[in-house]
C-alpha cells in the first residue's frame, strides 16, 4: 500500500509542475542570476532541498497525529481515505483549470500561516550563499499551495510519521525536473506543463484516480 502511494505522489508532484513553475519559478530563477554560474546548480539544488525539508517536516507532522487517531477510530481512517480522493479530484480540476478549487485554501494557509513565516524573509537576504538557499527554500516551502495541501492529504493517509515524510519526499522529487531545470531547458518544460491539451490530460488523469480512491474508500465503509 505505502510504495503505490509513494509512485502516486512522485507523479503527483511531476505532473503539478507547471503550477510549480508559475508559484515558484520566478524565486528559483531569480537564484540563479544572482550566483556565479558555476555554483548555478548548487543554489538551485540548495533551494529546492530547502523545498523538500519543509514538505517533509509537515508530512512527518500531519501523518504523525493522524496516525494516532486511524490507529484507534476505523471510521477516521476511512474519512482521511475518502478525503484523499476528494482532494485528488480537486487537484484534477485545478490543472485543467476549469475551477479556482484550490484557491479557498490557500487563503486559507496565507491567513494562517505564511503571513507569519514570511516576515523571516529578511533575514535570509541576500542570498549569498548556497546555506542561505537552502533556508531560503524551507521558507518558501510553506507558501500556501493548494497541490501541497493536496499531497498532505495523501501522507495522512500513509499512518505514521516517517511514511508521511516520505510521501512528501516523492511529492517534492517529483517538482525537481521542472523546478531545477535551467534556461531554455526551463522554458520548454513550462510551455509543456502550461498547454492546455497537457492540462486536460494530465488533469483527467487526476481526476480518474481521485475517482479510484473514492471507490476504495466506499468499499472500505461498505465491508
Amino acid at each position: 500500500m505505502i510504495e503505490p502511494l509513494f509512485i502516486s505522489s512522485f507523479l503527483m508532484g511531476l505532473i503539478g509542475s507547471g503550477h510549480c513553475i508559475a508559484m515558484c519559478g520566478g524565486i528559483a530563477s531569480s537564484l540563479q542570476l544572482a550566483s556565479n554560474k558555476r555554483q548555478t546548480w548548487l543554489y538551485s539544488f540548495a533551494y529546492n532541498s530547502g523545498r523538500a525539508i519543509s514538505y517533509m517536516l509537515a508530512g512527518a507532522l500531519v501523518a504523525g497525529i493522524s496516525g494516532q487517531f486511524a490507529s484507534q477510530n476505523t471510521t477516521f481512517s476511512v474519512f482521511l481515505s475518502f478525503l484523499a480522493g476528494i482532494f485528488m479530484l480537486l487537484v484534477g480540476v485545478y490543472i485543467m483549470r476549469l475551477a479556482a478549487s484550490l484557491q479557498w485554501l490557500e487563503k486559507l494557509g496565507k491567513n494562517l500561516i505564511w503571513q507569519h513565516l514570511i516576515k523571516l524573509n529578511r533575514y535570509l537576504m541576500p542570498i549569498d550563499s548556497p546555506f542561505k538557499a537552502l533556508g531560503y527554500g524551507a521558507l518558501w516551502g510553506w507558501l500556501p499551495c493548494g497541490l501541497v495541501y493536496s499531497a498532505l492529504t495523501w501522507a495522512m493517509t500513509s499512518g505514521s510519521a516517517i511514511d508521511g515524510a516520505f510521501v512528501m519526499l516523492a511529492f517534492a522529487l517529483g517538482t525537481f525536473p521542472a523546478m531545477i531545470s535551467l534556461g531554455i531547458v526551463a522554458q520548454k518544460l513550462n510551455t509543456l506543463f502550461n498547454h492546455p491539451w497537457t492540462r486536460i490530460i494530465l488533469g483527467s488523469m487526476l481526476i480518474w484516480y481521485g475517482i479510484y480512491l473514492l471507490i476504495i474508500a466506499t468499499d472500505k465503509l461498505v465491508h
